[in-house]
């Protein structure tokens, strides 16, 4: 790790591959390519603190359910990268940054992330909580892996409802929190939690519940859409008024655009539960009916809400797609759009940043021979890395017109096996029209 500057009391650090790590990162590459998990296996036998081999490798035992090695395989990765730290580089202090543009940063990102959702589903949400804000911390103002998104839920699962209205008084300001649906319902929440607490003074509990009261009914009609799938998955049967009003109806999810569905079914699947309590549907059901009466008045603040939900919510930044990759909420993931189902996706680098800062580039493939025989070259397509206008060198007039040659010697080459794989006919055994023959076969 190095310090690159201090600015205003923040310093700005990165982390550093030396030339025999590059070389392992390029090899780790060859193997992720090769989509074989035991090239990687193979890989980290030789370095087995490589991050990024053991970012990948965790998502393969991972997906194989085997939930303990794919969790050392994180916790040995944050290791390697704790063993990299800048003498001056601090976790706690909330004044160092790291630039996700920069690939070799983004491992630790990752890592931490994916660390905190085991310690979540361990039941150990607090410090999965402070976890979530160390990844904040590294980066607020742009949020690489939107845990902003998430920080909500392990605030109320770990029960810290002030620091979430704390979170939320302090920073709608500058960021808009409450355009956000998780803080938009999860802030009431909170403050609906903290009127309960008999500890506290009355008053105290007092103004939790008008603040509570309020917030959710601003978060009801700013977004509707969140109220029939959050009663659906707490297997909450709402009122006949409440079923049938089109305010909250079918209509409000499919009018919503893409990016404001993906948003709303992250916050349903994620935090559902926390709403299952029955004093929680008891407060919620007067505020929802509230929200009716307002609708049926023609409120100002209805029509502001529906404007604001045309305009906003066009396209999700790359971010949020990030998040939702890695939170793999069933939900969310299935409202992702196209061009981001379409690409592929890698354990080690989700959705790198189209303004990326590479410091060192992967050297080019050794090109094989011209004059390769077309039956040598059919056997290395079939490779996953092979690539023939790649292969192809372009000195002169010549080889050019030899690469023109050797590529439609390959293509009829294909055709012809094609046509071969689809005549093949597989011939069944001849039966006899007497099944109780006298069983002799050819």
């Amino acid at each position: 790790m190095r310090l690159l500057d201090t600015r205003r009391g923040v310093q700005h650090f990165t982390f550093e591959h030396h030339r025999e790590y590059q070389q392992v990162q390029f090899k780790f590459l060859d193997a992720v390519e090769s989509m074989d998990p035991n090239n990687i296996v193979l890989l980290l036998q030789m370095n087995p603190y490589h991050v990024d081999s053991l970012l990948q490798l965790s998502d393969v035992c991972r997906m194989q359910e085997d939930q303990e090695m794919a969790r050392d395989l994180i916790e040995r990765a944050l290791y390697s990268l704790e063993c990299a730290f800048h003498p001056v580089f601090s976790l706690t202090s909330g004044t160092c940054r790291l630039d996700y543009r920069r690939p070799e940063n983004r491992a630790f990102f990752l890592a931490l992330f994916k660390h905190l959702m085991f310690l979540e589903k361990r039941g150990c949400p607090r410090t999965a909580l402070e976890f979530c804000k160390l990844i904040l911390s590294l980066d607020p103002e742009n949020d690489p892996l939107c845990v902003l998104l998430l920080i909500d839920f392990l605030s109320l699962r770990a029960r810290e409802y002030t620091f979430l209205t704390r979170l939320f008084q302090e920073w709608e300001s500058h960021r808009n929190l409450s355009q956000l649906p998780n803080f938009a319902f999860s802030v009431p929440l909170a403050y609906f939690f903290l009127s309960q607490q008999e500890e506290r003074p009355e008053l105290e509990r007092s103004q939790a519940r008008e603040r509570a009261a309020r917030l959710i009914q601003l978060a009801l009609v700013m977004f509707p859409s969140v109220l029939m799938p959050l009663l659906d998955h707490c297997s909450v049967q709402p009122d006949a008024r409440v079923a049938s009003h089109p305010f909250f109806g079918l209509n409000a999810q499919i009018s919503q655009s893409p990016a404001l569905n993906q948003l709303t079914s992250l916050y349903v699947g994620r935090t559902h539960a926390l709403w299952k309590d029955p004093a929680v549907m008891a407060w919620l059901e007067p505020h929802a009916h509230e929200v009716l009466r307002m609708v049926e008045a023609q409120d100002p603040l209805v029509q502001e809400a529906e404007h604001k939900r045309k305009i906003r919510y066009q396209s999700a930044p790359r971010n949020i797609y990030r998040h939702v990759i890695l939170s793999e909420m069933k939900e969310a993931t299935a409202a992702l759009p196209l061009e981001v189902t379409s690409q592929p996706v890698m354990g080690f680098d989700p959705l790198p940043p189209l303004d990326s800062i590479i410091s060192y580039t992967r050297p080019e493939r050794t090109s094989h021979p011209s004059n390769e025989s077309t039956l040598s070259l059919f056997f290395r397509s079939l490779l996953p890395n092979f690539n023939l206008q790649g292969d192809l060198r372009h000195d002169g007039d010549d080889e050019a017109g030899a690469g023109q040659d050797l590529n439609q010697g390959v293509n009829r080459l294909m055709a012809a096996m094609r046509d071969m794989l689809a005549n093949i006919q597989f011939q069944e055994p001849p039966r006899d029209d007497n099944p109780e023959g006298d069983g002799d076969w050819d």
